[in-house]
């Protein structure tokens, strides 16, 4: 295994996180919905999860999707073009007078692994036919 991997890396963070919230994995992959054998092939690394599972998983370590992600090393912070567009609605969101202090945190997370999501899909290969 190497333990430079995403993947791997991904599989620590998540058994981290569990050991951390004294979950017992079987707890965690009942609450996930995947089978305890599959949910320790992915602490391991030997398994790579599906983002459906990704999102399960973060949900029930009370984790956000775009920060395991970006901790686990498939999102590099990137310069590009479409930085400047992201700023702009970050503060817009964040500007919004007619939402809650709340809610722009809700957005403005939203927006973040909407974005983080994306460059995953970039890194990964995966396209979205829009």
């Amino acid at each position: 295994m190497d333990e430079d991997k995403p993947q791997s890396l991904l599989g620590a963070i998540i058994r981290e996180q569990r050991e951390l919230a004294e979950l017992p994995m079987r707890q965690l992959a009942k609450a996930v919905g995947i089978s305890n054998p599959y949910l320790s092939q992915i602490e391991r690394g030997l398994r790579a999860p599906s983002e459906a599972v990704v999102e399960a998983l973060a949900a029930s370590l009370d984790l956000s999707v775009d920060d395991l992600y970006r901790r686990a090393g498939f999102v590099e912070p990137e310069p590009s073009t479409d930085d400047h567009a992201h700023s702009e609605l970050a503060e817009a969101i964040a500007a919004a007078p007619e939402l809650t202090a709340a809610q722009r945190r809700a957005m403005s997370e939203i927006h973040r692994s909407f974005i983080d999501a994306n460059r995953v899909r970039r890194v990964s290969g995966h396209h979205d036919a829009d």
